[in-house]
């Protein structure tokens, strides 16, 4: 925690637009950052069975029945093969 705010400090006295606005998102995310450096976690499993979503459901051009679509979802990526 206390390198990141060393860190903010030396930004806001380089006063450079493009590092503000980093500055700015990590601000704004400060708690996910730290909490990977803590726990090693991250929502990239999250990530990854979103993009599966999405690329089954482009597959489908489109959903009409969502209980079958989510169905479908779960005996293709819930249950082990």
């Amino acid at each position: 925690m206390l390198n990141m705010a060393r860190w903010y400090d030396k930004v806001e006295k380089a006063n450079i637009p493009s590092f503000n606005v980093i500055a700015k998102t990590f601000h704004e995310h400060y708690s996910d950052i730290l909490n990977f450096y803590h726990k090693r976690s991250t929502n990239a499993s999250a990530e990854s069975f979103n993009s599966k979503i999405k690329s089954f459901r482009g597959t489908l051009r489109g959903v009409i029945d969502e209980k079958f679509f989510l169905f479908r979802l779960t005996r293709i990526y819930a249950c082990p093969h």
